[in-house]
């Protein structure tokens, strides 16, 4: 039965229980129409028995002396009378059609039946003592009569057993097959997804009242998350193997350079100061780029450990001010609350000041690579809606749209102007600055157009000002 298909045991199982029930009911309805036929011809016997056991044998002898056999009339001829002596002799007998093969009747055999009919084979029997005190009567009906009526009602209950179970066991398999649609879609779905179609889904044909529309619904939800967790995947092996190549191609610049210069100088070429100064000048490159993979390896791999203390934005925003100018001297730089407002507001955090500094740093960097020398630089310090605010807004080129969704990413440089950041030239700096204020918990977000130029903006959950010691 394992062999068969679901819809074949189904319809196997339902069409076995319609028979055994059939069966059941076609027994007691045999049963219960038996019952009164034979008290018929029980009926029929005990009259006669009862009338028999009054009338002496010698009478009864004397007026059937000259028929040997009873008349043959379907009621007489289903009859068998007999007188039976103490021991149980018959010593006259009346005769229909057949005779009934009865038991030893001596008196005691008699009396013991307590005047009750019995069965023997084809017949229904009674045996009376005979009202003269010597010998019995026996009165036997034949039960031909009933047994042909049990037959044709045993043959019409199977030919019409036999036609429901047909036409029930048709209408069966297609009720089970219309049943069952919905998991024959919910297997076509998986082989379609095993085919490589992820975006497939059961269609819903049931309420989620229904064991098949909750299966639906689960199969559903289910199939979702294996479609977002697989594009997921491809996700991080395509953002994974660009990696993979844009730090290979920014390994191999600062070693080619070191190569180069080292085969240079063994061939004579350039003098040992310069040489070994470019040499140097590489090597610190190549350093800062592997602890940048480095430090970015060890936030998606397993967190970075931070140092929090109380602090205030201030500080860093102050710090950016001397180092802009620094850098630039002939840069304008301001320093303000958010929006440009008149003065710096409190900006209380409880976060890694070193880590934050490295954030600013990359910003401060990234506004002296990209824009014009001397265009002014705005940095604001508050906050907004229970958040601390640290933004810092520059004039210079700006970036696209499409740029400016990327700007964060790993190895990314926009084809404008603005096409290095302070990561080593690598294009690691904006991304170690997000990977950095987001295990803070908090954002970090660019507001850009071309020709407009940009506003980073370092946000992180505020802390009563007292942690912070004002």
């Amino acid at each position: 039965m394992r062999r068969l298909s679901l819809r074949a045991r189904v319809l196997l199982i339902a069409m076995t229980l319609l028979v055994a029930g059939m069966v059941a009911s076609d027994a007691v309805v045999l049963v219960a129409l038996r019952k009164p036929l034979v008290e018929r011809v029980d009926l029929q016997v005990t009259m006669a028995a009862g009338v028999l056991s009054r009338v002496p044998e010698p009478l009864i002898r004397n007026l059937t002396e000259d028929v040997p056999a009873l008349p043959d009339t379907e009621l007489v001829g289903s009859l068998y009378l007999a007188y039976l002596d103490d021991a149980g002799e018959t010593t006259m007998s009346l005769r229909g059609r057949s005779v009934p093969a009865l038991p030893a009747l001596d008196r005691s055999a008699v009396l013991a039946h307590h005047g009750q009919p019995f069965e023997v084979p084809g017949w229904r029997v009674l045996a009376l003592p005979t009202r003269s005190g010597g010998g019995s009567v026996v009165v036997a009906g034949a039960l031909s009569q009933v047994d042909a009526t049990m037959d044709r009602v045993r043959l019409l209950c199977l030919l019409v057993g036999a036609g429901l179970l047909a036409v029930l066991a048709a209408v069966g398999w297609f009720w089970v097959r219309a049943g069952l649609r919905p998991l024959r879609r919910i297997e076509e779905t998986a082989a379609a997804i095993a085919g490589g179609d992820l975006s497939r889904r059961v269609p819903p044909t049931t309420g989620d009242a229904t064991e098949v529309g909750r299966l639906t619904t689960s199969l559903n939800g289910m199939l979702a998350q294996i479609e977002s967790a697989v594009a997921a995947r491809a996700r991080s092996e395509e953002r994974l193997r660009r990696f993979v190549a844009d730090a290979s191609h920014e390994l191999r610049t600062p070693l080619a350079g070191i190569s180069g210069f080292a085969q240079l100088y063994r061939m004579g070429g350039a003098e040992v100061a310069a040489t070994m100064d470019r040499i140097e000048r590489e090597s610190v490159r190549l350093t800062d780029l592997v602890d940048d993979l480095l430090l970015l390896a060890q936030v998606d791999e397993q967190g970075l450990a931070l140092r929090r203390a109380p602090m205030d934005l201030r500080t860093l925003a102050a710090d950016a001010l001397h180092d802009l100018r620094a850098l630039d001297p002939a840069r304008a730089v301001t320093l303000t609350g958010l929006g440009s407002t008149a003065d710096p507001q409190p900006a209380p955090v409880e976060a890694d000041e070193a880590r934050l500094r490295q954030v600013v740093s990359n910003l401060v960097g990234n506004a002296v690579a990209h824009t014009p020398a001397g265009s002014a630089v705005r940095i604001g310090v508050g906050t907004s809606d229970g958040r601390s605010v640290l933004e810092l807004a520059d004039t210079g080129p700006g970036l696209p749209p499409e740029a400016a969704g990327r700007v964060f990413d790993r190895f990314y440089r926009a084809d404008t102007s603005r096409t290095r950041d302070q990561g080593g030239g690598a294009g690691l700096g904006l991304a170690i600055a997000w990977s950095l204020v987001t295990a803070h918990g908090g954002e970090l977000t660019v507001d850009t157009r071309t020709g407009e130029g940009a506003t980073f903006r370092l946000s992180l959950p505020s802390v009563p000002r007292r942690k912070c010691g004002d």
